[in-house]
C-alpha cells in the first residue's frame, strides 16, 4: 500500500508561529518491549528534501530500513540518541523513562533546538522544551520519520548484539524479536526466567507463577497506569 511521503509542514508552522529556527523531530522505539532499553532519537533536518522512501520505520522492510538509516545519518543536519535502561524503566515508569531518554537525546545534539516535534498525542517531554505533538508524526513529518528510522535500526542492532553476545541471552532470540514478546521469547521466559535485560515491573510476570516473585513494584501507581496499554504491543 502506498503512503503519502512526509513533509516539512509542521516544521514550517512551528517556525512561523514560534519563531523557532532549529526544530528537532523526536521519536521512540522499544516502549512495548519486555526487554532492553527504550531508545529515543532526536533529528534535525532543516527543510531539505529527504532520501527517497522515507516514512515511519515500521512501514519499511528491515533490509531497506537498515540502508535508509545509514543514508539518513549522513543526510540529517544532526541527530543524537538517548536510552533509558530496563532498571530506569522499572524505577521511574515508562512515561518518566521516555522523558529521560528524550532529554538525553536532545542534550546530545550539537545545538539546542528551539522547538520539538514529538510523535504521538501525549507530551511526555514537557518544559522547558517547546513541544508540538503530532499523531502519526513518524509518517507525516520528515524530521520525526528520520528519527523513527534511525532509532529503530540502532536499537534493533543493540538487541541483536546482546542476543548474540552471550549464551545467557541466546534462548530469548533478541536478534529476531528485539525484546518484544514473540513466542520464542515467551517460551524462554517461562523456562529460564527474566534476565538483567528484562523489565521486572511489568505485568507479564503476573502470568508466570514460577517467576512472579521477581516482580518489582513501581514507586508511582499513576505512572504504571499511564503505560499499561503499551505492554502487550508487538513491534518487530
Amino acid at each position: 500500500m502506498p503512503y503519502e511521503p512526509p513533509t516539512h509542514t509542521v516544521e514550517r508552522s512551528l517556525r512561523a508561529t514560534t519563531g523557532a529556527r532549529i526544530v528537532a523531530g523526536v521519536d521512540e522505539v522499544g516502549r512495548g518491549a519486555w526487554a532492553g532499553p527504550v531508545t529515543v532519537c532526536a533529528a534535525v533536518t532543516g527543510l531539505r528534501r529527504p532520501p527517497e522512501g522515507l516514512t515511519d520505520s515500521k512501514l519499511i522492510t528491515p533490509r531497506r530500513r537498515t540502508a535508509l538509516a545509514a543514508e539518513l545519518e549522513r543526510w540529517v543536519t544532526a541527530y543524537a540518541l538517548g536510552d533509558a535502561s530496563p532498571q530506569e524503566i522499572d524505577q521511574l515508569g515508562m512515561t518518566a523513562a521516555l522523558r529521560l531518554a528524550a532529554v538525553r537525546a536532545l542534550e546530545g545534539l550539537p545545538v539546542r533546538p528551539d522547538a520539538v516535534i514529538l510523535d504521538g498525542k501525549h507530551d511526555y517531554l514537557g518544559g522547558p522544551w517547546k513541544v508540538r505533538t503530532v499523531i502519526k508524526g513518524d509518517q507525516s513529518c520528515i524530521a520525526v520519520a528520520a528519527a523513527s528510522v534511525i532509532a529503530k535500526v540502532r536499537r534493533d542492532a543493540v538487541m541483536a548484539e546482546l542476543g548474540a553476545g552471550t549464551e545467557e541471552y541466546a534462548a530469548y532470540a533478541f536478534g529476531a524479536n528485539a525484546g518484544y514478546p514473540s513466542p520464542v521469547h515467551k517460551a524462554a521466559l517461562e523456562e529460564l526466567g527474566p534476565t538483567a535485560q528484562h523489565r521486572l515491573s511489568w505485568s507479564y510476570l503476573d502470568a508466570m507463577p514460577r517467576w512472579s516473585h521477581l516482580k518489582k513494584v513501581r514507586l508511582s501507581v499513576e505512572a504504571a497506569a499511564l503505560e499499561s496499554g503499551g505492554q502487550l504491543g508487538f513491534d518487530f
